[in-house]
């Protein structure tokens, strides 16, 4: 059974600031030249947008979440869009669950057209650093042993995913060459022009056993945002339609965990992926290219076994003989993903669907979407509150 809310929702606008890996400019600023160009982009003025989203939270450790200097929630637009009817700020979930909010509230009346951004800020020496000092909650039980940030945590998690299949962590090397390939015809991507080899990788220092240095995602500090509308509204603007299909948050309950674990992450994966394409009335074979969070690469991995384009184990497989290049069966991460173009929270894997479907991405156009006109964005990991959506042309 569809959901009757399919396509009734349209990406109306995209915008991007700059992308800088290191900068003097307040993150306001940025957030204000993304929502400029993203109204820009589909032809209306801040004063047509009277609804808000966006998932403000603090990409670092230790913020002391200032709007407009590390954190840009819906406050500090305010300032800028004035006659707001509606807004809501996501704690979990990341931006795609502030895109479901955008889209529940559109079919619901509450406003006509919202703005959302996801807007990333990254000061030197906070990416994955923990200050010295008491650990206190779960951190007492991991902090004094060097495990206090996220990439340890998935290095753990990945570790036991090696050693569980047997796996070859050479072959994710493919993942990563990919994803530079494709940022190198990015505008927006932070490592346009930085080439990267298999021997490149593999010849990468090791960030936390086993993840190396190209595993990572880059930290930068920039805004991406969207303009969404009824599909309706949205015929009447400057671009080629884009619809909603689908949006799903993961809920499937879980134990507490100090840190993630490679527990349940089909589990707790599968059940966004399947409400995804039965909302939208679709099997695996009608996307014609997938956007997976790569803010660590393994993320990618469980993320393809979670959504079943393979099976348990075989995900790094799956990466091998151009399968997921632009011409390949399953075109991943078509603008260099946060390992190449920054890590913007899922917010550029939702523009990349966008252009995509429009057909406006240049010499990064899949061409295979004019079969299968919908493309598949999964944020977050499965084994933390991620979620998703499906996108499709109206063309």
């Amino acid at each position: 059974m569809t959901w009757d809310g399919t396509g009734r929702v349209a990406v109306a606008g995209i915008g991007f600031s700059a992308v800088e890996r290191r900068t003097t400019t307040p993150i306001g600023r940025f957030a204000l030249d993304a929502a400029a160009a993203a109204l820009a982009d589909c032809g209306l003025d801040a004063a047509d947008v009277d609804g808000l989203a966006t998932y403000p939270t603090a990409p670092f450790v230790g913020a002391p979440n200032r709007e407009g200097e590390d954190v840009v929630g819906v406050e500090y637009l305010l300032g800028t869009v004035r006659d707001v009817r509606w807004y809501a700020q996501a704690a979990e979930g990341m931006i795609t669950a502030s895109l479901r909010d955008a889209v529940n509230a559109l079919l619901a009346g509450a406003c006509r057209y919202v703005l959302v951004w996801r807007a990333m800020y990254a000061p030197p020496g906070t990416y994955g650093q923990h200050r010295a000092g008491t650990a206190t909650g779960d951190a007492q039980f991991s902090a004094p042993y060097g495990c206090v940030s996220p990439i340890q945590w998935h290095a753990l998690a990945f570790r036991a995913y090696l050693e569980r299949h047997a796996a070859d962590r050479e072959k994710l090397a493919a993942l990563a060459v990919n994803s530079r390939a494709n940022a190198a015809l990015h505008p927006h991507a932070v490592f346009r022009d930085r080439p990267l080899t298999a021997s490149d990788y593999r010849e990468s220092r090791t960030i936390s056993d086993p993840l190396r240095l190209h595993d990572c995602d880059v930290p930068v500090t920039a805004c991406v945002a969207a303009v969404l509308t009824t599909t309706e509204r949205a015929r009447d603007l400057r671009q080629p339609v884009v619809t909603v299909a689908s949006a799903a948050h993961q809920a499937t309950p879980r134990p507490h965990a100090v840190h993630y674990t490679l527990q349940d992450h089909v589990e707790a994966g599968a059940p966004v992926v399947r409400h995804l394409l039965e909302d939208a009335g679709l099997g695996l074979a009608d996307l014609g290219a997938a956007q997976l969070y790569d803010g660590f690469a393994p993320s990618t991995l469980y993320w393809l076994e979670a959504a079943g384009f393979c099976g348990r184990g075989e995900a790094l497989d799956f990466l091998q003989e151009g399968r997921i290049a632009r011409d390949g069966a399953l075109p991943l991460n078509t603008f260099g993903g946060s390992l190449s173009q920054g890590r913007l929270h899922g917010m550029g894997h939702v523009a990349e669907a966008v252009e995509q479907l429009r057909g406006t991405a240049g010499d990064r156009q899949v061409r295979g979407l004019a079969d299968r006109p919908h493309v598949l964005v999964l944020d977050g990991s499965p084994m933390l509150r991620g979620g998703g959506l499906i996108l499709g042309s109206d063309r």
